[in-house]
C-alpha cells in the first residue's frame, strides 16, 4: 500500500478517504452578532459574532451539524461526509432538511482571539460554546425545533450537552467520536502536554507573538499521530523504519495555517467537560456512533456501556476496526454509519413544537 498524502490540520493528521461528492444545494454562509453575551467566567462581550453555513431551504426539517476542534463549517463539507449524507436520497437529503453547520466560538469566521485581542478574548469553554449555538439558532435563524443534532469529535460533546441542556429542543442526536463522561486519561494527559510545549516556546512569548511559534507545529503533529489514525492504517502505510520517518518528515512539512492562540484556546476549552450530570435528562432518541480503535475514546474502558444505560432511547453504534478505519478519525466517513443515521431518523418520534 502507498503512502497517503497527508495534509496537517490543527492536532489531527487527516487520511483522505475516497469518496465520491454527491449532488446537494449549494451552501450559503451567514453571520449573526450574539450581543451582550456573558461567558461561564463572568466577562460580557457586547458582540459576538456567530457564523454559519447552511445547505437546503429553510422550510424542511431542521438539523444541525457540529464539527471538531479546531474545524469549522467547511471541514464538515466533505465528500467521505457531505457527499455521503446531503445529496437526493441519502440520509440527510438537502431537499428534504435544511442544514445548519455554526462555526463554533473561536473558529472558522466566528469571533476568535486572532480576531484582535489575543489573550484579552474570554476564556470559553463547552458549556459557553453551546450556548451560543443555541442562541444562533434559536434566536438568530429561528428555530423553534430540530429534528436532529449530529457532531463530530468536539461537536460529538457539544451534542451530548445540548441534548442534556435542552432535551424538548431536538427529536434525535448523534455524537459521534466522544464519551459523555468527564475530560480526563490520556485524552486530556496529551491535550495538556500539546498546551504546555506551545506556551513553553520562548517565541509564543505569552501570546504576543510576531511570528506563528514553531513548536506549534511540531506539538501540533505529535499530538495528531499519536490520538489519530488507527493503529492498523499506521501499520499499513509505515510499515518500516524508512516509511514512519517519511510520514513524519511529510507531517512537519505539511502546510499549517493556524493561529497560536487560536489554537491554544480551541483545545484548552475542552478543560471541565462533562455531560454525564445530565444523561438522565435526555429524551432525544440518541446513537452513539464511535469507533473500535478510537484512541482518544477507547470502548475498553467500558465507559459507554455504562453510560448509555443512562439515556432513556440510547443506543451505542461501535464501528469495528479494519484497515479501512482511521481511529479517532473514522467518524470522518459517514459510509460507517449511513445506515444507523437513516434507521435513526426512521425511528425517532417527532416531538410537537
Amino acid at each position: 500500500m502507498k503512502l497517503v498524502k497527508v495534509t496537517l490540520l490543527l492536532a489531527g493528521i487527516l487520511f483522505p478517504f475516497s469518496a465520491t461528492a454527491a449532488d446537494y444545494p449549494a451552501p450559503k454562509q451567514g453571520e449573526w452578532i450574539a450581543r451582550d453575551f456573558k461567558f461561564h467566567t463572568g466577562e460580557v462581550m457586547p458582540e459576538l459574532k456567530l457564523a454559519y453555513t447552511t445547505v437546503g431551504d429553510p422550510k424542511g426539517q431542521p438539523v444541525v451539524v457540529l464539527h471538531g476542534t479546531g474545524g469549522s463549517a467547511a471541514s464538515m463539507l466533505t465528500p467521505a461526509f457531505a457527499g455521503e449524507l446531503f445529496g437526493a436520497g441519502q440520509p440527510l437529503d438537502a431537499t428534504k432538511y435544511f442544514i445548519v453547520i455554526p462555526d463554533a466560538i473561536g473558529a472558522g469566521r466566528s469571533s476568535k482571539p486572532s480576531d484582535g485581542l489575543r489573550t484579552k478574548f474570554p476564556r470559553y469553554n463547552y458549556d459557553d460554546m453551546i450556548e451560543a449555538q443555541y442562541r444562533l439558532l434559536k434566536d438568530g435563524l429561528g428555530i423553534k425545533h430540530l429534528r436532529l443534532v449530529i457532531g463530530n469529535s468536539m461537536g460529538g460533546m457539544h451534542t451530548w450537552l445540548l441534548a442534556g441542556k435542552y432535551p424538548d429542543y431536538m427529536d434525535a442526536a448523534m455524537p459521534m467520536a466522544s464519551q459523555p463522561t468527564a475530560m480526563a486519561s490520556r485524552n486530556w494527559m496529551l491535550r495538556r502536554m500539546m498546551l504546555e510545549t506551545i506556551r513553553n516556546d520562548p517565541e509564543y512569548n505569552n501570546g504576543n507573538y510576531t511570528a506563528q511559534p514553531r513548536m506549534l507545529k511540531i506539538a501540533n503533529a505529535f499530538f495528531g499521530i499519536a490520538t489519530n489514525g488507527g493503529a492498523l492504517n499506521y501499520q499499513n502505510v509505515a510499515p518500516t523504519f524508512a516509511k514512519a520517518d517519511e510520514f513524519v518528515d511529510k507531517a512537519l512539512a505539511a502546510p499549517m495555517t493556524a493561529d497560536a492562540n487560536d489554537f491554544l484556546y480551541q483545545w484548552d476549552s475542552s478543560r471541565g467537560f462533562d455531560a454525564s450530570p445530565q444523561l438522565d435528562k435526555i429524551t432525544a432518541a440518541l446513537v452513539a456512533v464511535n469507533a473500535a480503535d478510537d484512541e482518544r475514546n477507547p470502548p475498553e474502558t467500558g465507559i459507554m456501556d455504562r453510560e448509555i444505560k443512562r439515556v432513556k432511547n440510547g443506543k451505542v453504534f461501535l464501528i469495528p476496526a479494519s484497515n479501512d478505519t482511521r481511529g479517532h478519525g473514522t467518524t470522518g466517513n459517514a459510509k460507517f454509519y449511513r445506515q444507523a443515521l437513516e434507521d435513526l431518523l426512521k425511528s425517532a418520534p417527532q416531538k410537537a413544537m
